[in-house]
């Protein structure tokens, strides 16, 4: 089944993918940015004896962000840590039930997470929370960040729907292998 041809027409299966290469875009930039900004500031302070204002809590911010946008692109490619005792024993059907209620029991967690989140992105714009040095508000870090869950929530979904309906079409080499 893993070489099977996909069923989708091209160009809504071109779409779905380029869809979620632009999530996990969007997760590597968040790593350039918080690289970048954690190495300016030791570069400044260590030779220049000088920081940039706000630069912690922005960086506080970013790496928030960062998880976020990392839980969308990690779980839909399923690279993030999991436990395979169990899985690693069971015929390749059970393998796939595994994959399917473990990824449903994903979606759900993450889909709460992602209403708790939004809570926190209403409740800092309702108190004008600002940083400390610039007096930046701090909700638009908190609304990226659950934009990021959002696409979490976005992927897992669609993830869930391919290891449900079509495993042919999974990125990762060990579900197209359960698929077979």
């Amino acid at each position: 089944m893993a070489g099977a041809a996909s069923t989708l027409p091209p160009a809504r299966r071109q779409g779905m993918d380029r869809f979620i290469d632009a999530i996990e875009w969007c997760a590597a930039t968040f790593v350039g940015i918080v690289a970048a900004n954690i190495f300016l500031a030791v570069v400044l302070r260590k030779f220049f004896s000088t920081s940039i204002p706000d630069s912690y809590d922005i960086g506080k911010m970013l790496l928030g962000t960062l998880i976020f946008w990392g839980i969308a692109a990690t779980s839909y490619r399923g690279s993030h840590i999991t436990v395979d005792l169990v899985w690693g024993w069971a015929s390749p059907r059970w393998k796939r039930w595994i994959d399917i209620f473990a990824t449903l029991v994903l979606l759900f967690v993450v889909t709460v997470q992602t209403w708790t989140l939004f809570d926190k992105v209403r409740l800092t714009f309702r108190d004008h929370v600002l940083t400390y040095d610039l007096n930046i508000p701090t909700w638009p870090f908190f609304a990226v960040a659950w934009l990021g869950d959002v696409s979490a929530v976005l992927l897992i979904a669609i993830r869930t729907w391919r290891l449900i309906f079509r495993p042919d079409e999974l990125h990762d080499e060990s579900d197209q292998k359960v698929a077979e």
